[in-house]
């Protein structure tokens, strides 16, 4: 199933930000980190595209499973973007065959806690793996380390999904001027 394209040249499009399930209810919150497969040590969120009749919700859960092998029942939603966060993809990287118009990505952004252990994150679960590793990092750390196109949207998306944090992790002094450490 094919996703739209809006008359702006958007993909609608979910992006995942994955709590890690907190080793004490103090511990200070990290986030899943994968690396794309091919991509040259590029590093991202999991997200993916929204289908013809699929609600963003629905999507959540699909790319969860299709990209790094979590199922629904392993996460709860905490919170979403209240709006869609937009960014362009650079002409050169967008596909010869890419959909007429197409200019980039408009996003909604989830941010789950995963109530599972690590190995329920699950990279080859389907022929065509997006990642072929991933890690967890401190929170604001993927803002420096995102390819730089993504890097506001990403900004804009952690720090509205802050709010969404557990109590204890919200008040661990995590702060935007950690996203260039680990």
């Amino acid at each position: 199933m094919d996703s739209i394209i809006d008359k702006h040249g958007f993909r609608p499009n979910v992006g995942i930000v994955l709590l890690q399930t907190p080793p004490t209810p103090t511990a200070a919150s990290r986030v899943l980190w994968a690396r794309r497969i091919g991509g040259y040590n590029a590093w991202q969120f999991p997200q993916g595209g929204i289908h013809v009749g699929e609600s963003a919700e629905d999507a959540v859960y699909r790319e969860l499973h299709e990209e790094i092998g979590v199922a629904a029942d392993e996460v709860t939603i905490l919170g979403q973007t209240s709006d869609w966060l937009r960014y362009r993809l650079p002409k050169h990287m967008r596909r010869n065959n890419s959909t007429p118009g197409f200019v980039g990505q408009k996003q909604k952004w989830f941010l789950l806690q995963l109530h599972a252990p690590d190995d329920a994150v699950r990279l080859d679960l389907h022929a065509k793996p997006e990642f072929d590793d991933w890690q967890w990092v401190s929170y604001y750390y993927p803002i420096g380390q995102v390819v730089e196109f993504k890097q506001e949207v990403y900004r804009r998306a952690l720090v509205e999904l802050v709010q969404y944090l557990p109590n204890a992790s919200r008040s661990a002094g995590q702060s935007v001027n950690q996203a260039n450490t680990g």
